[in-house]
């Protein structure tokens, strides 16, 4: 019997006893679904977390020089957090020694923060959003683009001129139906004028990245973010990932100088990464493959077993067919052949449905809640290819039993 006349011979079974056939395909259709489920939850999440949750937040080929980390995922102890508050602050004085020195083709900026800043204009009720005092090249390595108006220019930046560039929720709060550039908004005591408005940059984990406003460091405003001569934040954006680590250490080692710190102390600053950043998502992201491999392979296993015993039954049932086959000329391993054939099949269409309904799980999670998902053709056949090695690995032993009996005996059977 030749391969394709086994699989169609499967198909028929299959059709034949549709009850008998669903429940042979029950446990791989349900360890396959749990294992292209999980794979695609995993995916998606970590395209989500490397590309818009830490790379919206932070640059491409960029790090921070900060005080302690500015993103934490994860437990922080008691004592981390302590090292952290005695740490001394980044200030003004340490900008240009860290800066100068950088090669060419880097671009740097300074960024500080205040989370929760009240707005308001004469056009809406005062607001909260979040505030940014910056400096240098602020706008290119954050990668945001102005859909109205312009970017804050260099020479308003040295200045401190009062001028903002507001992100798209601010905008659509503080001016409905408006152009907001060239209008005047409120921040703290000091009125801005608009000169930009940022593209949508959409949102994180439900948190919107457009409701912010951004002035100059000079500005008055800073005064809203930092302590008087505290620096937040410097951004360092490198040409490539591999420049990177080199200025990494060489910033490193300009602020272990200023601070003079013995060989032996550790760093009080950080270097922040979004590699750091992806740390503990990275553990949390092992723990669910390793998850999506254990509890998918009880549910294979107990689909191999399902499917060995019915291939069993099978034989004993076809006894007489498989004697009157070899009584014909059949050899040993068309016999194996055969049934092998017909587990794989089996076992193949269970994975097939199995790999559908994952899919299904995984959208139906995505839905309810808010989970990203990420469709990989690999995880697809990879659903299918181990449906189709346990249905060949639970057919070998009744396949080899079938291809062991005597034509005699056999074709003697009822």
């Amino acid at each position: 019997m030749h391969l394709l006349d086994a699989v169609k011979l499967a198909l028929q079974q299959i059709r034949v006893q549709k009850l008998k056939s669903f429940f042979t395909l029950l446990g791989v259709m349900i360890g396959v679904m749990f294992l292209v489920a999980v794979i695609t939850i995993v995916q998606g999440m970590g395209r989500y977390m490397e590309q818009d949750f830490v790379g919206k937040l932070m640059g491409v080929n960029t790090f921070e020089l900060r005080r302690f980390p500015s993103i934490n995922i994860g437990n922080t102890t008691d004592a981390e957090w302590k090292e952290w508050m005695r740490r001394p602050f980044v200030r003004d004085a340490d900008v240009h020694p860290v800066v100068d020195g950088l090669p060419e083709g880097t671009h740097w900026a300074i960024r500080n923060t205040q989370w929760q800043q009240y707005m308001e204009s004469g056009y809406a009720r005062r607001k909260q959003a979040q505030l940014f005092a910056v400096a240098g090249d602020f706008f290119a390595i954050q990668r945001i683009d102005i859909a109205k108006g312009r970017v804050i220019s260099p020479q308003e930046l040295e200045h401190g001129s009062l001028v903002v560039v507001i992100g798209a929720d601010v905008a659509t709060h503080f001016y409905p139906n408006l152009d907001p550039v060239g209008r005047e908004l409120k921040i703290g005591d000091v009125k801005y004028t608009v000169v930009g408005v940022a593209a949508s940059q959409g949102s994180v984990f439900g948190m919107s990245l457009d409701k912010f406003a951004v002035v100059p460091l000079k500005s008055p405003g800073r005064r809203l973010t930092q302590p008087p001569g505290v620096v937040a934040t410097i951004l360092i954006q490198s040409a490539s990932v591999s420049q990177m680590k080199d200025v990494m250490e060489q910033v490193r080692a300009t602020m272990r100088a200023r601070r003079k710190l013995h060989p032996q102390q550790p760093d009080n600053f950080v270097l922040f990464t979004s590699q750091a950043a992806l740390a503990f998502w990275e553990k949390v992201k092992n723990v669910m493959t390793i998850a999506g491999v254990v509890i998918p392979g009880v549910g294979l296993v107990v689909g191999a077993m399902v499917i060995m015993n019915i291939m069993l039954v099978a034989v004993a049932e076809r006894t007489r067919e498989i004697g009157v086959r070899k009584a014909l000329g059949a050899r040993r391993r068309d016999i194996l052949r055969q049934f092998l054939a017909e587990s794989a099949t089996l076992s193949t269409v269970g994975a097939a449905i199995g790999v559908s309904l994952g899919i299904g799980i995984a959208a139906i999670l995505r839905i309810a809640f808010s989970l990203p998902m990420e469709v990989t053709f690999w995880s697809l056949v990879l659903g299918v290819l181990v449906g189709t090695i346990t249905g060949i690995a639970a057919g070998v032993y009744p396949a080899s039993r079938a291809a062991r009996l005597d034509p005699v005996a056999a074709m003697r059977q009822e």
